[in-house]
């Protein structure tokens, strides 16, 4: 009977194995994700016992991929994206071309040929998009200024590799390979690939942002909740399966674009709160479907080659990309996020590595080393972003280089010295410029209020100063960026930030620097909105207790009860 239904018995193992192993190793402390990679490991074809369906695995974990990059693009707009373009797009190249480096030299190292060291050096470059996802949303930090440079990051990756994994079959035969027939020449290949992905964003941009929100919108008219639900599900899957197949985008860009064009629509939040069970489900599925892959005996064939991959991904990636990201004077504790936002591999490498050993280029070795650098890379990686904090404030108490860093000779670090008084005395201290920033600044403005912005993102920065306004770079977290707000002098403290995680660490520092200070928070909950105001906070505002208030205000006056 098992044997007749396949997708059953797989589906029923993967999550059944991935709950048992997952609550094991949330009870020993370490993160549920290595209890799904163990969970696969289990029913995978290299260990004794029952084997579930890999073939079938593989597109379950396709289909979560989708949905996790969905998400991710309901909650992450174009302007979020061109908003960390000047770190992101340079950056993600340059570290693609070190890793790829680093991988390259150790193949060669070992004896293998130049295209398998190609192969394999690219494999091991680029991170997976489904993996940040997790682990932002597990410390909260994916709305975030420096989740979204991790995002865009990756994004940039993903895009890269779509051009490899279209370059690479006609390219084999000149590295080594077999090239398929028909492949054809490779000038036309990538300018036919550019026009498709051109084609594709400005299709989705152009057209899906406009179609897209108004379906969405007649189906919410109909009042029926499946109705809502399927219309998400399907334009999530089917925009990315025909990414796939008319336009040669992968699956997960091709679920990024459509939740960028969902997330136009007023039903953006009810999109995404509709779609999460199925997410977080086939998440689920992805791991363990990580785990199927890995053949364990590579630990014991090869475990210097595996210590040296790890060792790659790992330090190698995080070290390259924590370089450049100082090279763009950003501050240490955003080095450390993408560090460790790109110290594992994922999707792109498993396919890639396919692609390598169909194409006759990367042995057999080559993609078990690189399944074995992928899962421990993976089980590590919610460890490293848990010990971000602790390693900045490690480097920052050992170390005059990381407090060099960490407050470099950056002109938008501080206050000009041309800055005019009214903004160094009694002045509204505004952290955060993003959407709800923004109108506190508006209001400020309207009015001739004196404000100091403190905000991460550079560009935002810049632009600031361009127009006259008291503006510095960085972490309001950190107390450096507060001192040169000129805190000590301020008559409040206004927190517009989405992120509240670090909010309490503002707040003390500026009630230390000047203990008169009055402050005003921003945040989502009554749970947090308690806490802050009785421990921190003067003045707390939830976001729906804020939407309530007006809207009962304008329906109170229309009825003469409002003042």
């Amino acid at each position: 009977m098992l044997h007749n239904t396949p997708l059953i018995t797989t589906i029923a193992s993967a999550l059944g194995l991935g709950l048992v192993f997952g609550f094991a190793a949330t009870r020993l402390k370490l993160p549920a994700l290595v209890g799904y990679l163990l969970a696969g490991v289990l029913i995978g074809p290299f260990t004794p016992g029952f084997v579930a369906d890999t073939a079938l695995a593989a597109e379950l974990a396709e289909i979560g991929v989708m949905l996790l990059m969905f998400g991710v693009g309901l909650h992450f707009s174009l302007d979020d994206l061109l908003k960390v373009r000047r770190i992101a797009l340079p950056g993600a190249v340059l570290q693609i071309v070190v890793a790829t480096g680093l991988g390259a030299a150790a193949a060669l190292y070992w004896g293998w040929p130049i295209g398998a060291a190609l192969v394999f050096g690219l494999a091991l470059s680029v991170a997976s998009t489904v993996v940040l996802l997790r682990a932002l949303e597990a410390c909260g930090a994916l709305e975030s200024m420096n989740g979204r440079i991790a995002v865009g990051w990756l994004i940039v990756e993903d895009l890269a590799m779509v051009l490899v994994l279209v370059l690479l079959p006609p390219l084999a035969g000149i590295l080594g390979g077999v090239a398929p027939a028909g492949s054809g020449d490779i000038w036309q290949t990538l300018g036919l690939t550019l026009l498709k992905v051109a084609a594709f964003i400005l299709l989705m941009l152009l057209v899906g942002r406009r179609v897209f929100p108004h379906l969405l919108w007649q189906v919410a008219r109909t009042g029926s909740r499946e109705l809502f639900t399927l219309c998400v599900l399907a334009a999530a899957v089917s925009i990315a399966y025909i990414s796939t197949v008319f336009f040669g985008v992968s699956f997960a860009l091709g679920a990024f674009f459509a939740g960028m064009v969902m997330r136009e629509s007023e039903f953006s939040h009810r999109a995404a709160e509709e779609s999460l069970p199925l997410r977080e489900a086939f998440a689920v599925l992805f791991f363990v479907s990580v785990g199927m892959l890995f053949n364990p005996m590579v630990l014991l064939e090869r475990p210097l080659q595996v210590l040296l991959v790890v060792g790659i991904i790992i330090i190698g990636k995080s070290l390259a990309a924590a370089i450049l990201v100082l090279a763009f004077r950003y501050p240490l504790n955003t080095a450390l996020m993408v560090s460790a936002s790109l110290a594992q591999i994922g999707e792109f490498s498993f396919i890639l590595a396919g692609l390598g050993v169909s194409l006759k280029l990367l042995p057999p070795e080559g993609q078990s080393l690189i399944l074995a650098g992928a899962l421990i890379s993976i089980a590590i990686n919610p460890l490293l972003f848990a010990s971000i904090k602790h390693m900045q404030n490690w480097l920052g108490a050992h170390s005059n280089l990381a407090r060099m860093l960490e407050r470099s000779a950056d002109p938008l670090a501080e206050l000009p010295s041309s800055t005019h008084e009214r903004y160094l005395a009694g002045q509204i201290v505004l952290v955060g410029y993003g959407r709800v920033g923004r109108r506190i600044a508006a209001a400020l403005d309207a009015q001739h209020i004196p404000y100091v912005v403190a905000e991460q993102n550079r560009e935002v920065v810049e632009a600031l100063r361009d127009k006259a306004q008291a503006a510095v770079c960085g972490d309001a977290a950190d107390p450096a960026v507060l001192i040169q707000a000129h805190i000590a002098r301020a008559s409040m403290l206004v927190i517009a930030t989405p992120d509240t995680i670090d909010v309490r660490q503002m707040i003390q520092t500026a009630r230390t620097l000047n203990p008169g200070i009055e402050t005003v928070v921003r945040t989502h909950n009554d749970e947090e909105a308690a806490f802050l105001e009785k421990e921190t906070a003067d003045k707390v505002f939830i976001g729906e207790d804020a939407l309530a208030t007006e809207m009962s205000r304008h329906v109170l006056s229309r009825y003469g009860k409002q003042k």
